[in-house]
């Protein structure tokens, strides 16, 4: 049992090599892509990716906001699964907030790009795994 969930799932979190995000589609049928590491989080609760506004995933997110998000720390064969919903940001604060340089890359047109928002995914529950074994926990 893991004695303090927030440290050690925050540490996977901050050290992964893989992030993913589920969502669900039109059809009903879950999609999963992976994505640049989150650009800001809050405890394990709150997570905020970068994406483009015109992503098959966001027309999605917008009709059903339920989505996972999937951490994997390679070197050590462990993970984590946080399951959650998902808001579509496309204010200027959280642009401006979660904006990087080098991003233009993505989004030419700088922070005020339409093809860039912002992806607030808040965790209602998760599931840790490490030496071959699961452990559920609620946040």
């Amino acid at each position: 049992m893991m004695r303090n969930p927030e440290q050690t799932i925050g540490n996977l979190i901050d050290k992964a090599t893989l992030s993913c995000i589920s969502y669900v589609d039109e059809e009903g049928f879950p999609l999963t892509k992976a994505m640049l590491p989150p650009r800001e989080r809050q405890g394990i609760k709150v997570f905020y990716f970068t994406t483009n506004t015109s992503s098959n995933k966001v027309k999605c997110f917008i009709k059903n906001p339920n989505a996972s998000i999937y951490f994997v720390d390679k070197r050590f064969f462990r993970g984590v699964n946080l399951v959650g919903t998902v808001e579509v940001l496309t204010n200027e604060e959280d642009k401006e907030r979660i904006w990087r340089d080098g991003d233009t890359m993505y989004y030419p047109e700088g922070v005020t790009d339409p093809d860039y928002c912002v992806l607030k995914f808040t965790a209602r529950k998760g599931r840790f795994y490490a030496n071959f074994k699961n452990e559920d926990f609620i946040i």
